[in-house]
């Protein structure tokens, strides 16, 4: 049987009278004023934030292509250069050139060298050093190259930009290269002479730069007192825009325990021990690239600078020029990560490389 239940509530407790509001003081001019101005306050530091955030995404993080196919450009380039008649077109012919006869000889590769027949030749090798958290692993590849356009720059997605990444190891393949390493990251800065494969593509001096010239000269140069057009005419093959240099006439150049590249949001020291990328010269055409594993005790702490550049003299360097480090410090070759990456064996996406096709 259903029963209806009385759901009013009572009590004995007597009712209490509710107290009167008190009547609310008129607030003065002054004081109105005080409170538009503190809520327009708080809500320009919350837009700010916002727009910081945005901001932030912008310029560091979302992608941003300005030439969406770089082997077409480059060879579009070339072929108005050629038309031309200039000094560039003599350079990419050169290029060509050498790419056709790199291919007679008869390539041979190992675990650790690659020589293609026409006197390009690769020798990776690992030096440890140190013992327990001290202990420092690195890797050396030794380059002769047959020509100084054998070496060559190739960008993530084969696009140019900021905020295009992939891994050296997807770069490297989508460009068949039998070698690679990391190059200067040149899409975290709007800034920088961006000169590869001899092809122009950004001419904003801000810092020292590294220049390979078709003859197989290397330099460091101030980017402040050139220009990209002038640099090509010059015969420059290919352009980094990092740093600083640390080693140059043979000398570790001082002070450069105190460099910073670059002082933009965002960017960190480049002091302390670090995985490091570097390239040095030893002869026209003979190169020593090292890469440094760090951040990762009882297999590599990484090196400081100074560390660094003696390691490139030990290796023959008479210039040596730092490139990008941290998580982008790799090197691949024949298809295979050589280093360890942070000790973790994953790579963090870069914007460029430096290789060596098959």
């Amino acid at each position: 049987m259903d029963e209806t239940r009385d759901t009013t509530q009572t009590s004995d407790r007597p009712l209490t009278p509710r107290t009167p509001r008190r009547p609310r003081t008129p607030r003065s001019p002054r004081q109105r004023r005080l409170r538009l101005t503190i809520g327009a306050s708080a809500l320009t530091i919350g837009l700010v934030a916002a727009g910081g955030t945005a901001w932030a995404l912008d310029r560091f993080v979302i992608p941003h292509v300005e030439i969406s196919d770089v082997s077409a450009y480059e060879a579009e380039q070339a072929e108005q250069a050629g038309a031309a008649g200039t000094d560039a077109a003599t350079t990419a012919d050169a290029a060509a050139g050498e790419a056709s006869a790199s291919g007679t000889g008869t390539a041979t590769l190992t675990e650790t060298t690659y020589d293609d027949g026409a006197g390009t030749t690769v020798d990776i090798s690992t030096v440890v050093t140190g013992t327990g958290d001290d202990t420092v692993t690195m890797y050396v590849a030794d380059v002769t190259l047959s020509d100084a356009t054998r070496l060559r720059s190739a960008f993530a997605a084969d696009q140019f930009g900021e905020n295009i990444t992939e891994t050296t190891s997807a770069i490297a393949a989508a460009n068949d290269a039998v070698f690679a390493i990391n190059g200067d990251y040149y899409g975290f800065r709007d800034t920088g002479i961006v000169i590869r494969n001899g092809v122009v593509y950004r001419d904003d001096g801000a810092r020292e730069g590294l220049a390979f010239y078709a003859d197989g000269t290397v330099e460091v140069y101030d980017e402040t007192t050139t220009t990209a057009d002038e640099l090509v005419a010059d015969g420059v093959w290919n352009t980094l825009s990092f740093g600083p240099a640390i080693v140059e006439g043979g000398q570790v150049v001082d002070g450069i325990d105190q460099v910073e590249v670059d002082t933009n949001f965002g960017n960190h020291s480049i002091q302390g021990d670090q995985p490091r990328t570097a390239v040095g010269v030893v002869d026209a055409n003979h190169l020593v690239f090292v890469v440094v594993d760090g951040r990762s005790p009882g297999y590599s702490a990484g090196v400081t600078l100074p560390e660094l550049a003696q390691i490139m003299i030990d290796h023959g360097a008479v210039t040596a020029y730092n490139l990008d480090g941290g998580g982008s410090s790799t090197m691949v070759f024949d298809g295979s990560l050589v280093n360890d990456p942070l000790g973790r064996g994953e790579e963090r996406g870069t914007s460029d490389i430096l290789y060596l096709a098959r």
